[in-house]
């Protein structure tokens, strides 16, 4: 599992419905990518839910590099940057994937956290993966992923919600659609 995400920040009067319009008119591109696990299409809106900024920020979590691969530099992303420049892509390795409830998910959280020098990984990562499972035990949760970024040694934890009020620490996101076309090949648990 690889994990994938660009985050455009938009001005603070931009009209977040431009965004909606063209997730509601492309969001179903991605339904049916070979080698997608999912991409939650998220965005945070400035002054709601504690959003300092307007942002478009899709995440992706993949079955396969081959897949990424393919999206990055095969036209995929093309539309992206077409539309807004070309953002940074940050990468993770996945460490573990966990499902909770079935449902439709209305939030996204993601939350970043630093790899301290005197913290041993794998400490660290292990209480990641606990984390995933925990997440995933509550009411209202629907998937946890891990993974990390190793150039940064950061963690980072995406968490799909029914409901705003679930909770995980982090940066909130609304969901304004989900592809998933390979979400039941995901692989639960850890990935070592």
């Amino acid at each position: 599992m690889h994990a994938l995400q660009y985050e455009i920040t938009l001005p603070a009067d931009y009209d977040m419905g431009v965004i909606r319009d063209r997730v509601a008119r492309r969001g179903q591109l991605l339904d049916d990518w070979d080698g997608l696990g999912l991409k939650a299409y998220l965005v945070r809106e400035r002054g709601l839910r504690g959003s300092p900024v307007n942002a478009y920020a899709p995440f992706y979590l993949w079955n396969t590099v081959e897949g990424m691969n393919a999206f990055l530099w095969g036209g995929g992303f093309q539309g992206v940057v077409d539309d807004f420049g070309r953002p940074a892509a940050r990468q993770w390795t996945g460490l573990a994937y966990e499902e909770g409830a079935l449902g439709q998910p209305q939030f996204a959280v993601r939350r970043r956290q630093h790899l301290a020098q005197d913290a041993p990984l794998a400490d660290r990562v292990g209480d990641a993966v606990e984390e995933a499972r925990r997440l995933t035990a509550q009411g209202g949760a629907l998937l946890a992923a891990v993974a990390v970024d190793t150039s940064r040694w950061e963690l980072v934890t995406f968490s799909l919600w029914e409901d705003v009020t679930a909770g995980a620490e982090g940066d909130l996101f609304e969901v304004l659609h989900l592809s998933a076309p390979g979400r039941d090949r995901m692989g639960r648990g850890r990935r070592w």
